[in-house]
């Protein structure tokens, strides 16, 4: 199989694309162009929260794959969205106690893939990315994660600290991977459980810290102060991983 991210071209087949429900990630419009049908595809993108950049002639016409962009280039997703309540859907009909990915804000392609990889394998129910500041499932995600975007659910967030508060009320409860805290091996990391990993370089934001109920850190005895994000989530995942079956 073949992962493009869907690049759509004209004016037409960007209304089409909106209307038929699919996932546009971002939007980038001729910057003063303000004729109806641009108006039309503007109110659609704000309706479905997608990121809209307005840019020069120049920037289109070297995006455009058909060079008949008509002032308008969308980028869909390379695969769809799923909603929080598939994830925990997903848990229920395994019989499993939820086990989630929430990753605030990772920009690197190459690490969300990775990561999307990892909680496939590691048996988690779904992994959940923020809307903005954040990579979305493109075409090197998926290339990435070698498959495993066919099978892990990912859902798209408007807030990670929202998300997390209403994940609460349904008895999961949260731990995020931070430098400063307490050695994962000494946290009791079994039942529905939310695993939150922090952007490459400031780690996970303190809005998000604060709406986690531990902050475990892994272990280490190098001469450098931290893992990649990808290779952080897998040390965190398998420990839970580990716990989980220690509970059968």
């Amino acid at each position: 199989m073949r992962y493009e991210e869907l690049t759509i071209e004209g004016r037409n087949a960007v209304t089409e694309a909106f209307r038929s429900g699919k996932t546009i990630d971002k939007l980038f419009v001729l910057d003063g162009c303000q004729d109806g049908p641009v108006r039309t595809i503007l109110r659609e993108a704000k309706k479905h929260d997608t990121i809209i950049n307005f840019v020069a002639k120049e920037r289109l016409d070297q995006m455009s794959e058909t060079g008949k962009h008509q002032g308008v280039i969308a980028i869909a997703a390379a695969y769809e969205y799923a909603e929080v309540e598939d994830i925990l859907a997903l848990a229920a009909e395994k019989g499993e106690a939820p086990f989630i990915f929430l990753l605030d804000n990772i920009e690197d392609p190459h690490n969300l893939g990775a990561i999307v990889r990892t909680a496939n394998l590691a048996g988690a129910h779904g992994v959940i990315i923020p809307k903005r500041r954040a990579v979305g499932l493109t075409a090197t995600v998926a290339r990435t994660s070698a498959g495993a975007l066919n099978y892990t659910p990912v859902a798209k967030v408007t807030n990670l600290s929202k998300t997390i508060e209403e994940l609460k009320k349904q008895g999961m409860w949260f731990v995020c991977a931070d430098m400063g805290g307490e050695s994962m091996y000494r946290l009791n990391l079994t039942g529905p459980i939310g695993l939150v990993i922090g952007n490459e370089g400031e780690g996970v934001s303190r809005l998000v810290k604060e709406k986690c109920d531990y902050v475990a850190s892994i272990p280490m005895k190098g001469d450098i102060d931290s893992l990649n994000a990808s290779v952080a989530a897998g040390v965190l995942a398998y420990e839970i991983v580990r716990q989980r079956l220690g509970e059968k």
